[in-house]
């Protein structure tokens, strides 16, 4: 799969999603508390979409390999989920302590933005917090790093450099992606590397960079579900 490059107007149509994105993805973090459940998190976000005229771009999602389409708008992880957990079918009752990821997609005038947030459910622990921080400060050298003339390993670099002294896992089998005329498309950005090496940036491109780290080891596991 070739590397698909964006239009002017392409990039104001995404600017445009991304902002309508941001808000949806902040109300449902302001809705995270102790009692609230996944399934009433996964309501919001599809109740916010369809008021905005947008799409849920996860809903009905098959990636290749999946055993079936995605059932729900968001994905919710909490805790040691990694990601893309699944809020409605068995919904989660939060609990004071864990911490929620919440990764959406939105379609607006046909193109697909991504974006996840992580945020604490009540009063977290002071390493849940850093995590936290941590990956929030990947995330911003790694969108520093993305500029014509480096490379997909530039960001990769970035991240590492930042993450690996801590003793944070950085996840192998999961990366960033490129975005836009659907979910997932090249380049594979992963969140380790070295500069220079890996895909081109070049303008036009738009990317997913997604930091995905744990505390200690590396290594997932695939759940059932």
């Amino acid at each position: 799969m070739a590397v698909k490059i964006k239009t002017k107007e392409d990039i104001e149509i995404l600017r445009e999603g991304g902002r309508r994105h941001a808000f949806i993805l902040n109300e449902v973090a302001k809705a995270v508390a102790p009692g609230v459940s996944t399934k009433t998190l996964d309501d919001i976000a599809a109740r916010l979409i369809t008021e905005g005229g947008d799409t849920a771009a996860f809903l009905g999602y098959k990636p290749y390999g999946a055993k079936r389409p995605y059932p729900a708008s968001l994905c919710v992880s909490v805790n040691d989920a990694v990601v893309h957990g699944i809020p409605n079918e068995e919904p989660y009752i939060l609990q004071e302590g864990d911490i929620a990821s919440l990764d959406l997609g939105l379609v607006h005038r046909g193109l697909v933005t991504d974006m996840a947030i992580t945020v604490p459910v009540g009063a977290i622990d002071a390493e849940a917090k850093e995590l936290i921080q941590t990956t929030k400060s990947a995330l911003e050298k790694g969108i520093k790093a993305a500029k014509p003339g480096h490379t997909t390993g530039h960001i990769g670099e970035a991240v590492e450099s930042l993450v690996a002294p801590l003793g944070y896992g950085i996840v192998q089998e999961l990366a960033g992606h490129g975005v836009g005329y659907s979910v997932h498309e090249d380049p594979y950005v992963p969140n380790y590397g070295t500069a220079g090496e890996g895909e081109p940036l070049v303008p036009g491109m738009v990317i997913a960079i997604e930091p995905i780290l744990n505390e200690g080891t590396e290594k997932i596991f695939l759940s059932s579900s």
